[in-house]
């Protein structure tokens, strides 16, 4: 189709590989919080990885989010945008007339629902990578409880403590196919529909509307520190508002075939419920504001300038 533009697609990717680099350090602390219960809070969080760790421990499972999440948020960008313009075409005649509320609603719930079939691999494999100093020392003390009615079995001893689960990425999804199947890369996808479909609504929404608001002369492209603004409010929007889901989601991914103790979403929800309060659904919230909004201002903005760059670069041809 004529009104497809590539244009939005390297804009998404470059945006998301300046929004990885900005946003893991706190990714990794949301994950240990949300999958974990061995946290008081988020600055105990923050000081025992970095003790345990140092500060390599938070930017642990990044390669593959640097090589994936640009690709996913160049799908999630350029089909947004393109299926502004495809509504725009069909209900107005024209793909430049700017879409209403429900155009929006309805381009952002597609975008999310889309999202899933990339992102629920990508996420997963991250979520086992940053969880797998934690999965391994698990192991280990559930190894030396077992043997303290037998016999006494040092932990250095059974050469657990030292040894990933997973060497990297690769290895991560050859694992996990090999013992899991492909269903096991989607584990937590149902999780992720109920997180990323309202997520995304309230992702485009505010910031389309806040970009609105911050360019009252209707200028046809916003101010820099305006972008920034809009999509910063909008990331901490959307990410609170799909903590609870996003705990489910992390759990579940979290879940390894080898201890698993999640038959599925309702059964995850009811057992997080009844061991640790409705408190556990917000767990990890605050870390999202935080994390939401230098995450998305950085976001927003290269992918605006991006655009802006290739669009002026295209008419001085």
């Amino acid at each position: 189709m004529s009104f497809i533009h590539l244009d939005d697609f390297i804009a998404g990717w470059i945006g998301g590989a300046s929004s990885v680099v900005v946003g893991h350090p706190l990714d990794t602390v949301k994950t240990r919080l949300q999958a974990g219960n061995s946290y008081r809070n988020t600055l105990h969080c923050i000081l025992t990885i970095y003790r345990k760790e140092t500060v390599t421990g938070f930017f642990k499972g990044m390669s593959f989010p640097l090589a994936s999440v640009t690709v996913y948020n160049s799908l999630v960008f350029g089909f947004f945008s393109n299926t502004q313009r495809i509504i725009s075409k069909y209900r107005y005649g024209n793909e430049l007339q700017p879409c209403g509320m429900l155009d929006l609603t309805v381009a952002s719930a597609l975008t999310g629902l889309m999202s899933v079939g990339l992102g629920a691999p990508v996420d997963l494999v991250k979520i086992r990578l940053q969880m797998q100093t934690q999965t391994v020392l698990a192991a280990n003390l559930q190894l030396a409880g077992s043997a303290a009615g037998g016999g006494s079995v040092q932990l250095g001893s059974v050469g657990v403590a030292d040894r990933r689960l997973y060497r990297g990425p690769v290895h991560c999804v050859s694992s996990i196919l090999r013992s899991e199947g492909l269903p096991g890369l989607y584990r937590g996808a149902g999780a992720m529909v109920l997180r990323d479909v309202p997520g995304y609504t309230l992702y485009f929404i505010p910031y389309t509307v806040l970009c609105g608001l911050l360019s009252p002369d209707g200028r046809s492209s916003a101010h820099p520190a305006s972008i920034c603004l809009a999509g910063g409010l909008a990331g901490s929007i959307s990410w609170v508002t799909a903590t609870p889901a996003d705990v489910v989601k992390s759990r579940m991914q979290a879940d390894a075939q080898l201890h698993r103790k999640y038959k599925g979403i309702l059964h995850c929800i009811s057992q997080s419920y009844r061991t640790e309060g409705l408190k556990v659904f917000f767990r990890g919230a605050s870390v999202n504001a935080i994390r939401g909004f230098p995450m998305s201002a950085t976001m927003f903005l290269t992918y605006e300038l991006s655009l802006k760059f290739f669009r002026s670069f295209r008419r001085h041809q």
